[in-house]
C-alpha cells in the first residue's frame, strides 16, 4: 500500500485544485533533479546513477521516503524526504528526519513546502517515530557588514504522542 493513501484528507484537501501527492517514481529523475536546484547543487547524474539510488531508497523503504507534489498539469512541483533513525534510547525509538523540501520558483508561495511537511511528518508517525525533526534554514546571507557567511542550522524537533511523552 502507498503510504500516501493513508494522508488524511485535510492534507491531501489543503493542496491547490488539481494538485496532489505521491511517492517518487523512477521516470521522475528530471523534474525532481530540476526542483531539487533551489537547494543546492545537484550534480549531473546519470541515468544509471539515478537508478542505483532509486533501487537503494525503494529496497529500503522502511528507512526512505521520498514525496513530490504534482501540479494539475502532471509536473513535479514539489518534493521532500523522510529518513528514519533507529535508535538505541526510548526503547529502540525511531526518529523522523525531515529534509529536502524544495518548491519549484514558479511554484513558491502556494504553502506546498508546509504541505510537504505535514505529509511527511504524517508517515513518520505512522511509522512509529517518537519525534520528527525539520532542519529550518541552512543558507547563505550576504551583509555590508560581516560580508557572506552561512546563518546557523536552525532545527526544530517536535515529539509525536505514542504514549512515551513524560517518559525521560
Amino acid at each position: 500500500m502507498s503510504k500516501t493513501a493513508s494522508l488524511p484528507s485535510e492534507i491531501t484537501a489543503a493542496l491547490p485544485l488539481g494538485y496532489t501527492i505521491r511517492e517518487l517514481q523512477k521516470t521522475d529523475k528530471a523534474e525532481v533533479l530540476e526542483v531539487l536546484t533551489v537547494l543546492t547543487t545537484v550534480g549531473d547524474i546519470t541515468n544509471a546513477a539515478w537508478d542505483e539510488r532509486f533501487e537503494y531508497i525503494s529496497k529500503h523503504d522502511d528507512t526512505y521516503t521520498i514525496l513530490c507534489i504534482i501540479d494539475d498539469e502532471g509536473k513535479v512541483c514539489a518534493t521532500g524526504s523522510l529518513i528514519i533513525e533507529r535508535k538505541f534510547i526510548r526503547n529502540c525509538g525511531l526518529v523522523g528526519h525531515i529534509e529536502d523540501i524544495a518548491v519549484a520558483k514558479d511554484q513558491q508561495g502556494k504553502k506546498l513546502g508546509l504541505r510537504m511537511i505535514n505529509a511527511l511528518d504524517h508517515i513518520a508517525e505512522k511509522a512509529g517515530c517518537y519525534k520528527v525533526c525539520t532542519k529550518k534554514s541552512t543558507r547563505s546571507i550576504r551583509t555590508p557588514a560581516v560580508g557572506e557567511y552561512w546563518a546557523n542550522m536552525l532545527f526544530s524537533c517536535s515529539p509525536v504522542d505514542l504514549g512515551l511523552l513524560g517518559k525521560q
